[in-house]
């Protein structure tokens, strides 16, 4: 058992430095050609334009969609289609009504404007209330109203994400993602080009921050035989407690996605009754089984336990890996009483 603890340990070093090295490493800059008519650019003008070939990155795709797919389910009530991150984010339209979706205010600010400097004029104002709400007030964000409204997509990519991850939105973005983002500066009448690799994602945990892989990372990777009996352990642990009021649970990842055993159990562990009219007993949608999901994770807090890493939507939405870091904290804590 000690060496196997020893192989697991290992490997999770390895995978934390792997991360460590991928977000860290900035990425060296290699000379590119290309071709001066693709930059119609002034003496001494700069651009910054995302290689082509990265568009078609798998990865990069796969997170525009899923960008995309969450913007139109938040603005689906109001008939809002977004097909394209670029052309339909621009003008600062769409990021108006998603700004308000999102915070449940009201922004003063022209619904529609046709003209390029009220397009201009319009994206400034909702840009800063983007930028106040996640908490831009002294470093400069990755994107601006010139790099938005000239439709560049690392900029509103860079945007999207930020939303996606202040607003803990539950959608799961690809990690890592990175975008070959190229530099033209025209000096002397010469065309100078250099590329980068921009990182757009990162590795984050459940609540949306940059983070290293864990030890469940590493047993749903390399180590399927331990996966299987950490679960049996915690379906041992959790069903020792919920025998108490006649219940029992065989699948941890169905079992507690509506949020019930999670708010008995902490009931149990913390040695206090838990009001039933605190939450859904019998939950009939989503909404409810994520009500009681955080309603048990601030029974958690007010037990002493640090706040839980998953977010309550994985939970219901049966994330395992999300699940099993909720039960081994409990189990970590609570697995010498009674």
């Amino acid at each position: 058992m000690d060496k196997e603890n020893q192989k697991i340990t290992k490997l999770v070093q390895k995978v934390q430095e792997e991360g460590k090295h991928a977000i860290d490493s900035p990425g060296a800059p290699s000379q590119i050609d290309i071709p001066p008519e693709d930059y119609a650019l002034r003496e001494h003008e700069q651009r910054t334009v995302i290689d082509p070939q990265s568009i078609n990155d798998p990865e990069v795709k796969k997170l525009q969609q899923i960008l995309i797919d969450w913007i139109n389910d938040e603005l689906a009530e109001q008939r809002i289609i977004v097909q394209s991150i670029d052309e339909d984010m621009y003008d600062g339209q769409v990021l108006h009504k998603l700004w308000e979706k999102l915070t449940g205010k009201k922004l003063d600010v022209l619904e529609v404007t046709q003209s390029e400097e009220g397009q201009r004029q319009k994206l400034n104002i909702v840009l800063n209330a983007v930028n106040h709400t996640l908490g831009f007030h002294q470093k400069l964000p990755k994107w601006s109203v010139e790099s938005v409204h000239s439709k560049n997509i690392v900029a509103i990519l860079h945007l999207l994400v930020a939303l996606v991850r202040h607003f803990r939105a539950p959608v799961r973005l690809p990690e890592n993602v990175f975008v070959t983002v190229v530099i033209a500066q025209k000096n002397g009448g010469v065309l100078n080009a250099q590329k980068f690799q921009e990182q757009i994602t990162s590795e984050y945990d459940d609540v949306g921050m940059r983070c290293e892989k864990d030890a469940f990372d590493t047993l749903f990777d390399s180590a399927p035989d331990k996966l299987t009996v950490v679960k049996k352990s915690l379906i041992t642990f959790v069903n020792k407690h919920l025998s108490k009021l006649n219940f029992e649970i065989t699948d941890l990842n169905s079992d507690f996605r509506d949020g019930v055993y999670l708010c008995l159990l902490m009931g149990l562990l913390g040695g206090f009754f838990v009001p039933l009219h605190e939450f859904h007993l019998t939950p009939q949608d989503t909404d409810q089984m994520v009500a009681n999901v955080a309603f048990s994770f601030d029974l958690m807090q007010d037990a002493g336990l640090p706040k839980p890493k998953a977010r309550p939507e994985d939970v219901v939405n049966m994330d395992l890996k999300s699940t099993l870091r909720v039960l081994y904290s409990l189990f970590t804590t609570f697995r010498n009483y009674a």
